[in-house]
C-alpha cells in the first residue's frame, strides 16, 4: 500500500497555537482534570435570542437551500449598510465577499493573490494564522516586530522599511488578536502616507473585533482614515465575535471589484455559499437591536480591569489595558531565568505557560506563537470568577518560583 505524503502547503505550515491550546485542554478536562481555562478566543455568553429566533424562523420557512455564492439579498444589504454607516464608504454588491467566517475569507484572499515568492507583511504580534495562511498560499511573511515600546502596533518608519518590489498584501489587525491594540486616526493617516507611494501594496484590514472597543467612539478603520487607500482595501469582518456567534461561521469583506470577483471565484468551487441559516441569524444580528453589543462591551471592560489589576500585582508580571477586543498580553520577562520547585529553569515564555498548565492548572498561550515574547496572552471573555481564579493560581504559581 502506498504510504500517503501531504502536500507540501501542508508541511509548512503549523497547527493553529490557540487551536491546539483549546484542545490540550479539552482533553486534560476529559481526563478529570480541572484547569482554568484563559485560552478561549470566543464570548462565553449565548447568541442574543432575536438572532436565535431568526434562525429558527428561517428554518420553518424553508430557507434551507443554496444562496448565491454573495449570499441572500437580504444579507448583502445589511452588510453593505453596516459598512456605510461605521466606515463612511458605500460598496457595491459587485465588492461584497462572504465566507464561512472572517477567517474563511482571509484565507480566500490570500489565495486569489499570491504567486510563489510574493510578500505579506504582518506585524506582530499577530493572529496565529496570518503567516500561516500566508506560507499555505506559496507566499512569504515578513514579521515586523512592534514592540511594547511603540504600543505593539506598525510605525511608518517599520513599515517603509519591511515594504519591497516583491510585497503584495500588508495585514493589519486592530483591535489586535492578541493585544488589543487599535490605531488612532492619526497613525493610520501615518502608515497611509507611506502606502500611497507603494501603489503595489494592497492592505487586509481585520476588524473582526472592531465592535468591542473601551474608548470613546468607534474604532477608525483604515478605508475611513485614508480614502484615497480604498481601492487597495480589502475590509474583512463578521459576526462572530460581537453577536457571539463563532459557531454560525459567517464572515464577509468588501474592496475592489477585481479581486472580490477572484474570490467569489474560488468560493464557488470550494463551499458554494455560508450557512443559508447562518446567513439569516446575521441579517438579524447586523439589522436588530444592538443593545447586546453595548452590554457585553461593558462586562468585558470589567473582566478586563480585574485582569489587568490582578496581574500587574504579581511580581515579574506587566501588562497594559487593552484598548479593545477580549484579550490581554502579559509581559512575563520577569519571570524568564527563574527555576521552578522541581528544579527546571524558566528560559522563554514556552516554558512559563508550561509551567502555569503543569503547576497551577491555568491555560494561558505564549507570546512566540503571535510572534514576540516573552509574553503570554491570557483571554478575558470568560467570567469574573474565572479570571479572578486564574490570576490567584498563576500568583501562587510566580510566588513559587526562585
Amino acid at each position: 500500500m502506498s504510504e500517503f505524503l501531504p502536500a507540501s502547503r501542508v508541511t509548512r505550515i503549523k497547527a493553529s497555537a490557540s487551536v491546539a491550546a483549546a484542545a490540550r485542554v479539552r482533553e486534560l478536562k476529559a481526563e478529570g482534570v480541572q484547569i482554568i481555562d484563559l485560552t478561549v478566543g470566543e464570548p462565553d455568553f449565548d447568541t442574543p435570542e432575536h438572532i436565535k429566533a431568526a434562525a429558527k424562523e428561517a428554518i420553518t420557512n424553508g430557507e434551507t437551500k443554496y444562496t448565491s455564492v454573495t449570499g441572500t439579498p437580504q444579507l448583502q444589504a445589511a452588510i453593505l449598510d453596516k459598512i456605510e454607516r461605521d466606515a463612511g464608504h458605500r460598496y457595491g454588491s459587485n465588492q461584497l465577499t462572504i465566507g464561512g467566517g472572517a477567517k474563511q475569507v482571509l484565507y480566500v484572499a490570500l489565495m486569489a493573490s499570491l504567486n510563489e515568492g510574493d510578500e505579506v507583511i504582518v506585524p506582530a504580534p499577530y493572529w496565529v494564522s496570518y503567516p500561516d495562511m500566508v506560507l499555505a498560499n506559496d507566499g512569504t511573511p515578513v514579521i515586523v516586530a512592534c514592540g511594547e515600546d511603540v504600543g505593539f502596533k506598525l510605525t511608518p518608519d517599520a513599515l517603509r522599511e519591511a515594504i519591497t518590489p516583491k510585497t503584495t498584501w500588508l495585514i493589519l489587525n486592530a483591535p489586535s488578536n492578541p493585544t488589543g491594540a487599535v490605531y488612532t486616526r492619526e497613525e493610520l493617516q501615518a502608515l497611509a502616507e507611506v502606502l500611497e507611494q507603494h501603489p503595489h501594496v494592497f492592505i487586509l484590514t481585520d476588524e473582526i473585533y472592531d465592535e468591542i472597543h473601551f474608548g470613546d467612539g468607534r474604532v477608525t478603520s483604515l478605508v475611513t482614515a485614508a480614502p484615497a487607500l480604498k481601492d487597495r482595501i480589502l475590509l474583512v469582518n463578521g459576526v462572530s465575535k460581537a453577536y457571539a456567534m463563532t459557531g454560525w461561521r459567517l464572515g464577509y469583506g468588501v474592496g475592489p471589484a477585481p479581486l472580490v470577483a477572484a474570490m467569489n471565484k474560488l468560493q464557488s468551487q470550494t463551499s458554494s455559499c455560508p450557512s443559508s441559516i447562518s446567513q439569516a441569524a446575521a441579517v438579524a444580528a447586523l439589522n436588530g437591536d444592538q443593545a447586546f453589543v453595548r452590554d457585553s462591551v461593558e462586562v468585558y471592560r470589567k473582566r478586563r480591569d480585574a485582569a489587568v489589576e490582578g496581574l500587574n500585582a504579581i511580581e515579574g508580571l506587566s501588562v497594559a489595558p487593552a484598548e479593545g477586543a477580549f484579550y490581554a498580553y502579559v509581559n512575563c520577562s520577569g519571570v524568564i531565568g527563574k527555576t521552578t520547585p522541581d528544579g527546571t529553569v524558566i528560559e522563554n515564555d514556552q516554558d512559563f505557560t508550561l509551567y502555569l498548565l503543569d503547576a497551577a492548572r491555568v491555560a494561558v498561550i505564549q507570546g512566540s506563537a503571535y510572534g514576540l515574547g516573552p509574553y503570554f496572552r491570557i483571554s478575558f471573555a470568560t467570567s469574573l470568577e474565572t479570571i479572578n481564579a486564574g490570576v490567584d493560581s498563576i500568583r501562587d504559581a510566580v510566588n513559587a518560583l526562585t
